[in-house]
This record gives C-alpha cells, sequence and structure tokens, in this order.
C-alpha cells in the first residue's frame, strides 16, 4: 500500500483532502509541511493545529531560530511514513491535525509581537483545537502561556531547559528569552508549585518556587525518578510542554543559540516524554533550534522527534 501511495502521493501540503492518516510522500520531494499534514487556516473539526512562530529578536547569544519552524518542518518529512515508535497507536491517524502555517508579523515592530502570539494561539484555542508550535526563541512561550490561561486559568508547566528563565525581568516592556517564566509566574499564568524544569544545568539561584529536576540529577538518579517527580507536581491538571531544544547536550543538539554541556542525551528525553503518556495535556512548544549552527541538520531532526512526541501526548487521553 505504501509503495502504491507513493507513486501518486505529492505535494501534500496541498492537495491531500483529509486531516487524518499517514503519508507516504518522496521525504526528499514535494512541497513542505509539518509531517505532511495538510496547510489551512480552516480550523472546522481540528484537533490540533501545528504551527510555527518565526521570530528570535529576544536571544541572548546567537541568533538564527526565526529558521526553526521551516527546518522542524523539513525534517518532519521523514517521519510521515510511520506511527511513533513505542506509542502503540498513530496519533496522525487518531486525531484530525492540520499545519496552520507561520504567525504574520512586522519584523521590526517588536513591541507588538507579544500581543500577536497571544491572539494567534488565542484563535486557534477559540476554534476549539490544541497548538503546537514551532519556535523562534523561548521567549514566544510566555504570550502561549497567556493565552492558555485565558482559556483553562493557570496551567501546569513542564519545561525542558538547560537554563531556568526565571531571571528578575520587572520591566513589562521587554522582550527577553530568558526571563519568560520569570514574567509567567509573576503574571500567574502559571503557578511554581505547578510546575517543574527539567535539564537544568546553568546557575540561577532564585527558582520563585520551582520544583528543579536538573540534568546530573536525572542522569545519577534515572528517567522514572524524574517521571515520578514531574507527574507528582503536574498531577491531572491542564498541562503545557515547553521544550527548549538546548536541554538536549549540544552532541545531540548543536543548532541552538545558548548551549551548554553536560545535558540530556536525545534517548533520555525520548524516555521522558513517552513516560508522560496521560498527563492532561493541553498543548507544547518546541523552540529555539538555529539551523545556522545545525551542520549536520541533527538539532532540526530532534525538533521534529519532540513535535511528534508532544503531538502523541496530546492524542494519548483522547484516543477515543
Amino acid at each position: 500500500m505504501a509503495l502504491e501511495d507513493a507513486k501518486t502521493q505529492v505535494d501534500m501540503a496541498f492537495t491531500r483532502e483529509d486531516k487524518r492518516g499517514l503519508a507516504f510522500e518522496n521525504a526528499f520531494g514535494g512541497a513542505l509541511s509539518a509531517f505532511r499534514r495538510r496547510y489551512t487556516k480552516d480550523l472546522t473539526g481540528v484537533d490540533l493545529a501545528l504551527t510555527g512562530l518565526p521570530f528570535d529578536q529576544a536571544v541572548t547569544n546567537r541568533p538564527g531560530a526565526r529558521f526553526g519552524p521551516r527546518a522542524i518542518r523539513e525534517a518532519s518529512a521523514l517521519q510521515a511514513f510511520d506511527a511513533p515508535y513505542g506509542w502503540g497507536y498513530d496519533p496522525m491517524s487518531t486525531l484530525d491535525i492540520v499545519d496552520y502555517g507561520d504567525m504574520a508579523f512586522d519584523y521590526a515592530n517588536v513591541a507588538e509581537v507579544p500581543a500577536r502570539v497571544q491572539a494567534h494561539i488565542a484563535g486557534i484555542l477559540a476554534a476549539g483545537a490544541g497548538s503546537v508550535t514551532f519556535g523562534g526563541d523561548h521567549f514566544l512561550t510566555l504570550p502561549i502561556l497567556r493565552a492558555y490561561a485565558e482559556k483553562f486559568g493557570p496551567v501546569a508547566l513542564i519545561q525542558f531547559d538547560a537554563h531556568s528563565d526565571t531571571w528578575v525581568d520587572d520591566d513589562p516592556a521587554r522582550i527577553d528569552h530568558g526571563t519568560f517564566l520569570y514574567k509567567a509566574i509573576k503574571e500567574g499564568v502559571v503557578l511554581p508549585e505547578t510546575t517543574v524544569s527539567v535539564g537544568i544545568r546553568t546557575d540561577n539561584p532564585d527558582t520563585l518556587g520551582v520544583t528543579i529536576l536538573d540534568a546530573p540529577s536525572v542522569h545519577a538518579q534515572g528517567v522514572e525518578a524524574a517521571l515520578a517527580r514531574i507527574r507528582a507536581v503536574v498531577g491531572d491538571r491542564p498541562t503545557y510542554i515547553t521544550f527548549d531544544i538546548d536541554c538536549l547536550d549540544p552532541a545531540f543538539a548543536p543548532g541552538t543559540g545558548t548551549p551548554v554541556w553536560g545535558g540530556l542525551a536525545s534517548w533520555q528525553a525520548a524516555a521522558l516524554m513517552r513516560g508522560l503518556a496521560g498527563v492532561n495535556l493541553v498543548g507544547g512548544d518546541v523552540v529555539e533550534v538555529s539551523p545556522p549552527y545545525d551542520t549536520t541538520g541533527a538539532t532540526a531532526i530532534a525538533g521534529a522527534h519532540v513535535a511528534m512526541e508532544l503531538i502523541a501526548l496530546y492524542g494519548w487521553t483522547r484516543r477515543g
């Protein structure tokens, strides 16, 4: 069946009519979309919208994450043929999933970006869908969380990251990828007692009460111990996952703006994500993929795998 489909499927980003099912278009050809989903701005009946936010003007070091959504889409073509390994079900055939495209914005009017991001995500949620977002830098998670809090109230947060992102920032006009969580907590869109940060390995004494599972603790105590702590923190609350690709060690994800050694291996991240099956996931993002520093494409591939795990997690509790 797959071989026969491969002979006829092409440009499925535009030619496919359904919102479910695997795709067998050649990975190296055709118009790109996330996991070969159909591009559409029509969210009628959609369960999950995949969308890109190509903004990186809040970085402290190397830019380039504005190209992340495009690179993740390209890498995702490798995963369009098969159900994700180890899950036991195919979310692409279970959920109505579309590529909602990227958010439009004026790159020279940075001050308006937060409100535009919030409105962009709020529109998806108002249509009854969830979102999985491709960044862009990590500042973007703040306005995304604002949109989610408008619908769900303060959401539980699982943050995969090398950095706590709770550095003090009391200037509402500042747009900084290193302070998104500080502001989210201060605004009350997330609560520290229901927030857990995994993979941290940079010093920041004030973590605002967030549960920290730093990278050395995950290495020493193992995945199962980390999962138990995460589940104890988030419980059955509506939960959002934000995955900064620099959570992974630079050996696995060199293409990012602020790489830090000693991070999680890709197998640890995969085991953690799959071990969260059953969490009440309402949305997620993968951010800080910076293709200019991703000489082999490994970082974009990792980002696409994270996105697929988020999709599988979202679908796990919605399998019918």
